[in-house]
């Protein structure tokens, strides 16, 4: 189990254990933060889970897809750190992590 810090589009915080196993997308999502969209359910179709990772953190996920890579591409808020949340799998490694939600495109 990690421990996850979501900062929301507020500027208002929640930390939380997030399981291993699950992606950062359904630990925001069970832990009742629903201005994280995620419509698609997490099949890497849509870029409504968009987050900005924490600097110290970003090194440490796997290597992003192209589909990930063409979804963020729609955005208009994409940044140097930006993810789709569906497609990080937590792990021991990103406890700690910090991750912001993107502002809605």
């Amino acid at each position: 189990m990690a421990q996850l810090t979501v900062v929301k589009r507020d500027g208002t915080s929640e930390q939380f254990d997030a399981p291993d196993g699950y992606t950062v997308m359904e630990a925001i999502r069970d832990q009742g933060i629903d201005e994280l969209l995620a419509i698609c359910g997490g099949c890497c179709s849509c870029a409504t889970c968009h987050v900005f990772v924490d600097d110290a953190y970003f090194g440490k996920l796997p290597a992003m897809k192209g589909d990930e890579d063409d979804l963020l591409d729609s955005s208009e808020h994409r940044g140097p750190t930006s993810r789709l949340s569906c497609q990080i799998p937590i792990g021991p490694e990103l406890d700690g992590m910090t991750v912001t939600i993107a502002p809605e495109d």
